[in-house]
């Protein structure tokens, strides 16, 4: 007898087959999901360097796309260098070369800047704890000198935690062993993670230098994948996706950077202590959207305040420089480096960075923005499809003051429909909402 895979029969054997595995696949996660969970950290933890090296080779590619377009392709247009196959390959080696040393160049000074800076300025912190301790205790006693018993109740709760954690500190000395134990298991695991973006560093040479094939053949797999029109989709749709991300990530990173450095030059020129440290903070936080200048600025101004309390305006100057370097960023060089590279709303980017802060911590409240981003924008290309193929408007404002649609046109709350508003508009102003020409509700 001859197999018909066309066969009705066979597609509800398939059908049936494909329910039970989803069925069992979907139990199996609900009830083992701790295995599931494991298998896939494994998965990621041997993978680790290659998905290194794509995030790496991502972040590089637009710096080694400005390097190929805007220097050395005008400067081998100005020497008359003829275009070619050998043009282009010594433009990619040359570009690649700039890229990685541009990009060691940052680690080094990063580095530099931690070793240098940074360090020295939190071991400072901890060698001069007990002085700003009693600093501080002294400014509480003399504040509320006026209120005794109050003063006296701060004085001993902070006498009390500076007993403790002087407790804790000798409670940990004595156990060596462990502390040495501890040690070395982090040296390992730093080396290890090191080892890991040295071999990613070296995956993302070999991906920068054939990206255009590696897209080439992505497009081909979509191809071969997806109709014609769904192909054309997906490409569209990872094409909106890189701009955005892409577009917000580096812009983040050198608004912040800019941030930085002007906060360093602001708290060196008032002679705030730790400029170096606090710039960083500043920096840093900044690349997270609107909550990350008051996570930056809280501690700063608390570690200001706690270093030299006897004078306090030291702190309200840092305060009123940072939310007046804040405003600055806000509305000014943010919209100038970012402009409207999202496309949401503050309520948006709020929500987004609460939901993915939650999920994923510091890297979910960074990335939240840009994925939440797209996620906004397919939402609102579905709806828009819906409604075009409604015939219905797809402009918000066209719904402000609608109350509901019947089968012919759009009643308003009022009572009045479309084309009567339209006569009644210059004397009544009530009614904004007007009915598109040619467009009717089903």
């Amino acid at each position: 007898m001859k197999f018909n895979k066309d066969s009705r029969y066979v597609r509800w054997g398939l059908t049936a087959f494909a329910v039970i595995a989803a069925g069992i696949t979907f139990y199996y996660f609900i009830f083992h999901s701790t295995n599931i969970v494991l298998g896939v950290g494994r998965i990621l933890d041997i993978l680790k360097p290659v998905l290194f090296g794509l995030a790496t080779a991502y972040l590089l590619t637009p710096v080694l796309n400005f390097v190929e377009n805007k220097i050395l392709s005008p400067l081998f247009d100005r020497c008359k260098v003829k275009k070619g196959r050998r043009r282009s390959m010594f433009t990619r080696g040359i570009g690649i070369l700039i890229t990685a040393f541009l990009f060691v160049a940052l680690i080094y000074m990063l580095v530099s800047m931690l070793v240098s800076q940074i360090i020295p300025s939190v071991q400072g912190i901890i060698d001069n704890f007990d002085s700003y301790s009693k600093n501080f205790t002294n400014w509480i006693e003399q504040t509320l000198k006026d209120n005794p018993e109050i003063g006296n109740y701060v004085t001993r709760t902070l006498d009390q935690m500076e007993k403790k954690i002087t407790e804790q500190f000798s409670d940990i000395l004595p156990s060596t062993a462990s502390i040495i134990k501890t040690v070395s298991q982090s040296i390992i695991s730093v080396l290890d993670v090191l080892w890991d973006f040295v071999i990613g560093f070296i995956i993302s040479i070999y991906v920068i230098a054939n990206k255009e094939r590696f897209a080439a053949q992505a497009k081909k797999s979509a191809y071969a994948l997806f109709e014609q029109e769904t192909a054309n989709t997906v490409i569209r749709n990872f094409r909106f996706t890189h701009k955005t991300f892409i577009g917000f990530l580096s812009g983040k990173v050198l608004d912040s950077i800019i941030i930085g450095i002007l906060c360093f030059i602001g708290t060196t020129l008032m002679k705030t202590p730790y400029a170096m440290l606090i710039s960083v903070i500043i920096g840093f936080t900044n690349i997270i959207p609107f909550f990350g200048p008051f996570l930056g600025a809280i501690p700063s101004a608390i570690l200001i305040f706690v270093v030299d309390p006897m004078h306090p305006l030291n702190c309200v100057y840092f305060a009123l420089f940072v939310l007046a370097l804040q405003q600055f960023d806000g509305n000014i060089l943010g919209p100038k480096i970012l402009g409207n590279s999202t496309g949401l709303t503050g309520f948006w980017v709020i929500f987004a960075i609460t939901f993915f802060g939650g999920l994923l911590g510091v890297f979910g409240m960074i990335v939240g923005v840009p994925i939440f981003a797209v996620v906004y924008a397919a939402a609102r290309a579905f709806v828009n499809m819906k409604l075009e193929k409604k015939q219905l408007p797809k402009e918000t404002n066209q719904y402000e003051n609608v109350e509901y649609i019947d089968e012919e046109r759009i009643i308003h709350p009022m009572g009045e429909k479309a084309e009567d508003a339209e006569d009644g508009k210059n004397k009544n102003q009530q009614h904004t909402v007007e009915k598109k020409k040619g467009v009717r509700g089903k």
